[in-house]
């Protein structure tokens, strides 16, 4: 662990060193003529490069709006201390262009009578949208009909997929206690066979879809499924065809959420075999969400939330690489997920953590361009979202959903206003997922300009003060040992679970307004009544059914698969195909029960 350590002070030293290095440009800029020409030779060369676009009103804007400068030393400080969007150290974007609509020209509305004057329309097929939207409820099908809703005008498909209590915990759904918790608060998915409908109808293999799984403790399970499903549908050809992400981020749960099945050690050694099996089979997939969100979720401040983020990713990084991995094979397939709520450091928050995983994965473990990337999925925040006239929390979301793209988030995921009280009712997450489509194809705040609101004076101070908060966090975990050792001495959740106290306290004693809870109440307590989203009892006896079939079907192939995975975990070797294998006749219950066997359970933390 002491490596962990030595590569997280190494960091803080990066950073440190790349901002004097930029100081030093700046000053180089101003006193060596030749060096400051160059400069502005470049600065102007780029702009001159840079493509006008039109509004609809035919008003005619940049496509990449830059700060109005022409001194040497200052062009230095933006272009080294900044970097143009899609260039190191990324604080302005992880790609060129984000979010904006295909080049077009369209003249202007004549003077005269406003009239409108002949319109040219030259467009290019459209990226990407950066919508990802977030369901489970029920059981496969249900989940399944709900993912077919929400994409039924999305050109590209890209799903986040939430699970039920059970399948987090790797329990099947046959289990003692569980039988109401089945499909409540997201999917119920025990075998392959689940996945398979979980995703029917749509194309795992297509360019244009991704899938999302939101789980830890189970994942490489849940991924093998996954793997497994595809087959079924698609042949084995599939697998380097798709996309996606799952979370499966170990240090997250035992810091905020504690959705851990095994001990820490043999939870890292399975994620790491997953790692290693998909960045070497499956080019497109991301292995690993490295999540802040459920951290600020659990109470952390925003500068905690970013803090452990990147520092549990920097160490993956290194835990990845010492199984001998190269940092350009892994770094790529690496990304992030945060919450993004009301708090002045959401800003430029990730803003800066990109900055500073730039710097770190390029100066302390030599990761190329790629591995660079620090590619962001952001949530709105669930914390904000309150009960007390909950039609606030739309203005609530929006707001945060500006912040989001404002740090050029690459997906996105909006909450519904009745969360609060159950699982989004088609009607809410319909005006969610509304919101982001409002904000980027209605409204013209990020569809015509990249870059349009960043650089602000006050952008810039917050920025400055949340890296030295960053970096100052960095310097105690590196204290206490690195990320493992302040895990295993509960540094990160003591201090999430101290914020958590503090954020509740100033909401008590009315520091912290929150519209029509603590301030402008309209003196109602009423409960509002909306419509609550159960799984009826006969759904939840067809997924125990349908599990005993399974069990039953291959009772005798399950018991030698098993075997034969016991058998793989414990000569050390990567676990994963194994797994793919296993996952044909094994139950999720059944697989988390041997491997517990093997590996020994979870204590939770508290």
């Amino acid at each position: 662990m002491e490596e962990v350590m030595n590569k997280l002070g190494q960091v803080v030293e990066s950073v440190e060193k790349y901002n004097q290095f930029v100081l030093d440009q700046v000053k180089r800029a101003r006193t060596d003529q030749k060096f400051g020409r160059d400069l502005l030779g470049r600065w102007n060369d780029i702009k001159a490069k840079i493509p006008t676009t039109r509004a609809p009103t035919g008003l005619p804007l940049p496509r990449l709006a830059l700060p109005e400068i022409d001194e040497p030393g200052e062009i230095a400080r933006f272009l080294f201390g900044e970097g143009l969007p899609g260039e190191f150290p990324f604080l302005n974007g992880a790609y060129r262009e984000m979010y904006l609509e295909p080049v077009r020209e369209v003249e202007s509305f004549e003077k005269n009578g406003g009239s409108k004057a002949k319109k040219i329309d030259k467009r290019v097929p459209q990226a990407e949208e950066p919508t990802r939207l977030f369901s489970g409820l029920m059981l496969a099908e249900d989940t399944n009909e709900r993912f077919h809703y929400l994409t039924r005008h999305q050109r590209t498909h890209r799903l986040s997929t939430a699970f039920d209590g059970p399948t987090l915990y790797g329990i099947d759904s046959d289990a003692d206690g569980v039988f109401g918790k089945i499909g409540e608060g997201g999917v119920a998915i025990d075998t392959v066979e689940d996945m398979v409908r979980l995703y029917d109808g749509f194309d795992l293999g297509s360019a244009n879809f991704s899938a999302s799984m939101t789980i830890s403790g189970p994942a490489p399970i849940i991924m093998a499924m996954y793997i497994a499903a595809a087959k079924r549908r698609f042949g084995p050809n599939v697998i380097p065809k798709l996309r996606g992400t799952i979370q499966a981020d170990i240090f997250k749960e035992v810091q905020a959420q504690n959705e851990t099945i095994f001990p820490i050690e043999p939870s890292l050694r399975f994620l790491t075999d997953m790692v290693e099996f998909t960045t070497g089979e499956m080019p497109r997939w991301y292995p690993i969400s490295i999540s802040g969100y459920h951290i600020g979720e659990a109470g952390s401040t925003p500068v905690q939330q970013a803090a452990y983020t990147l520092s549990n990713g920097f160490a993956y990084a290194e835990m990845f690489a010492a199984r001998g991995i190269p940092v350009d094979q892994f770094g790529p397939r690496l990304s992030f997920f945060l919450d993004c709520g009301l708090d002045v450091e959401y800003i430029a928050l990730a803003r800066v953590s990109r900055r500073i995983w730039a710097i770190g994965m390029r100066e302390v473990f030599g990761a190329g361009a790629k591995a660079q990337l620090y590619k962001l999925h952001t949530q709105t925040s669930g914390r904000s979202l309150i009960a007390a006239e909950f039609k606030n929390n739309l203005t609530r979301t929006a707001a945060e959903l500006i912040l989001a793209y404002m740090n050029a988030t690459n997906s996105c995921h909006s909450n519904s206003a009745d969360e609060p009280f159950t699982t989004p009712s088609e009607e809410w997450i319909r005006l969610a997922a509304h919101g982001q489509a409002i904000l980027l194809e209605e409204s013209g705040i990020f569809k015509h300009t990249m870059n349009m609101l960043s650089g602000s004076p006050g952008m810039k101070a917050v920025e400055r003060a949340v890296e030295a908060a960053i970096l100052d966090e960095f310097r105690e975990i590196e204290r206490l040992g690195g990320v493992l050792a302040a895990v295993e001495d509960r540094y990160q959740r003591s201090q999430i679970q101290n914020a958590s106290h503090r954020y509740e306290q100033q909401i008590n004693d009315g520091v912290r307004p929150i519209i029509g809870l603590n301030r402008y109440r309209d003196g109602s307590d009423d409960i509002p009544e909306v419509k609550l989203v159960r799984t009826p009892r006969k759904k939840q006896q067809l997924q125990v059914d349908r599990l005993a079939k399974f069990k039953k079907k291959n009772a005798e192939k399950s018991k030698r698969a098993l075997d034969k995975l016991a058998a793989v975990v414990e000569s050390g070797k990567n676990c994963f195909p194994e797994l793919l294998e296993a996952v044909e006749v094994c139950s999720l219950g059944q697989i988390t029960g041997r491997l517990q066997d093997v590996a020994g359970r979870f204590r939770p933390m508290v």
